[in-house]
């Protein structure tokens, strides 16, 4: 197996995504602080700072986690294996020979349908878990997973 990094890119649509998803993430506990601030107001300064604390980390995180996340996702096929990076604080790269690939998924949440994304997972035997693909327009992903089903099928054995 080739040690390179992956040379595919992930959708572009990945980091619109990932905004909403980061949105989801850091708007509710602002509106809770903010809902608390109103009915605690003997303790509505310290609730309104830490709202205000709250929607900075949140705002950084939504500017800057898909731009860094979009730049290391990486994914590969090929006719040893697939190949991933991922990760935007740990990044990790994952490996999986064809011959060792025992299922293969699509995956599609509510948010990946809506911008007609989709994820493929790699299972293998491995004690580090499946690999993962995000973010895959949902066509290719499909084709991916009708791809590396045909390709480990055509190898013998039983993928242990």
């Amino acid at each position: 197996m080739d040690l390179r990094a992956p040379r595919n890119q992930l959708d572009v649509r990945a980091v619109r995504m990932w905004r909403v998803e980061a949105l989801l993430v850091s708007v509710p506990p602002v509106v809770v602080l903010l809902v608390l601030a109103l009915v605690f107001r003997d303790v509505s300064s310290w609730l309104l700072a830490a709202a205000a604390g709250v929607a900075l980390v949140g705002l950084v995180y939504t500017v800057m986690m898909p731009r860094i996340r979009f730049r290391v996702h990486r994914w590969e096929v090929t006719d040893e294996a697939v190949y991933a990076t991922s990760g935007w604080l740990v990044r990790e790269w994952r490996a999986a020979p064809l011959s060792r690939i025992q299922t293969v998924d699509s995956v599609r949440g509510p948010l990946a349908r809506l911008f007609g994304l989709a994820q493929v997972t790699v299972t293998t035997a491995s004690a580090a878990g499946p690999v993962h693909i995000s973010a895959l327009d949902a066509e290719l992903a499909a084709r991916i997973v009708a791809q590396l089903a045909s390709d480990t099928q055509a190898i013998p054995g039983d993928a242990t």
